[in-house]
């Protein structure tokens, strides 16, 4: 088979579809992430070419442009009142990690040895920084088997946190919505869907200026004010991006849902999802089947920590054991997948779209900042600490 540049698309695209049908067709039981992850494994392991997702155009540049334009996006969908008020959400999720730790480093090195916890628990916490971050110092010690654990543990986690998250969140949803009909039924209680009519310092631009282009830039502008200011503070410029989308939105210099009117975050989604599964490329069967043990016994472990810590600290700040559980699990896949899995739950237990928008206000901030401290944020901190551990 020629796999050109336009075929290599629409095989991605195949996959996502399918993968969305299935998470359609099974009420969001079955997250369409976890199954285009297996399909592209599948596909790397027969025909697929180890560079498809590149052959198909979603090479890091174009990757990394949306990424920085989804991640301002992002703080346009949250108040900076929202964002304060998730401090909560940051504690249980740093608890999450801190149960990861204490579970790999006690038990986990009892049975899997000091050396393989110590490079498969980072990776564990967060995201592919940590991962490659393990992985290269373990093969400058002359630790080729150790460097194959941190990174297939990137790749690999997310087939035990997608379906334990999809699950929690269609509870959570459902908890919610029972909410937002007892509030709506009660006229001693009162609900709302998030004021879009409070007044900014930088009023709107005038509709007909309000165009894809326009939108475009300014989150092109806050994204590279975000770059520059990074370094300076010495924070992860993907946290800055969102910090300030969120600041520009609250001045009103960014619209709210700013892709979404932009008429673009469908295609910018399906660029960053594309690129999650390029990883995979590099898991073949023989690859896991040495590592299979070490690697899952460390993720169950970290699981079973994670749980454990969020239903203790989720009960001590009113958070129900499904919502303080999947924050933690967020460590597991991350942004985007902790997105599309918020809403694929909500669309699937919720009939309207008032019930929809009560559900998504309550439940997508915390998984948003959860994946934030979790992956972005935590992980890197620890990583940073535990190759001088290795």
């Amino acid at each position: 088979m020629n796999f050109s540049l336009i075929a290599s698309f629409a095989i991605i695209l195949l996959v996502l579809t399918i993968g969305e049908i299935i998470s359609m067709k099974t009420k969001a039981f079955v997250p369409s992430v976890f199954v285009s992850a297996v399909l592209f494994l599948v596909g790397f392991w027969t025909f697929f070419p180890k560079d498809l997702i590149a052959r198909g155009s979603f090479a890091k540049p174009i990757v990394y442009v949306s990424m920085y334009l989804i991640l301002v996006h992002m703080g346009t969908l949250m108040s900076l009142k929202e964002l304060l008020s998730q401090w909560k959400t940051v504690l249980i999720s740093l608890g999450g990690v801190l149960g990861i730790c204490l579970m790999t480093l006690t038990i986990g090195k009892a049975f899997f040895g000091w050396k393989a916890v110590v490079a498969g628990t980072p990776p564990l916490t967060g995201g592919i920084v940590a991962s490659i971050l393990m992985a290269e110092t373990a093969a400058k010690k002359g630790l080729p088997t150790v460097a194959l654990l941190a990174t297939c543990m990137y790749i690999m986690q997310g087939f035990i946190g997608y379906p334990i998250s999809a699950i929690c969140l269609k509870k959570e949803a459902k908890r919610v919505l029972i909410d937002f009909k007892n509030q709506k039924s009660s006229p001693s209680k009162s609900f709302s869907i998030k004021n879009n009519t409070k007044k900014k310092l930088i009023p709107p631009l005038p509709k007909q200026f309000q165009t894809p282009y326009m939108i475009l830039l300014k989150l092109g502008l806050v994204a590279w004010i975000a770059c520059k200011i990074a370094p300076i503070v010495h924070i992860n410029d993907f946290v800055v991006c969102l910090i300030l989308g969120v600041i520009g939105c609250e001045l009103g210099f960014l619209e709210e849902q700013s892709l979404n009117k932009a008429n673009a975050f469908g295609f910018i989604m399906t660029v960053v999802m594309a690129f999650i599964f390029a990883n995979l490329s590099q898991a073949t069967p023989a690859m896991l089947g040495k590592i299979a043990i070490p690697l899952f016994g460390i993720i169950i472990l970290g699981v079973i920590g994670m749980y454990i810590v969020s239903v203790i600290l989720g009960k001590i700040f009113g958070f129900s054991k499904e919502m303080a559980f999947v924050c933690t699990l967020t460590a597991l896949y991350g942004f985007p997948a902790n997105y599309i899995l918020t809403h694929e739950a909500i669309e699937s237990i919720c009939k309207n779209d008032e019930e929809k928008q009560y559900a998504i206000d309550i439940i997508l901030p915390k998984m948003l900042v959860a994946g934030f401290t979790t992956v972005t944020i935590a992980s890197v901190i620890i990583a940073g600490f535990f190759v001088k551990l290795l």
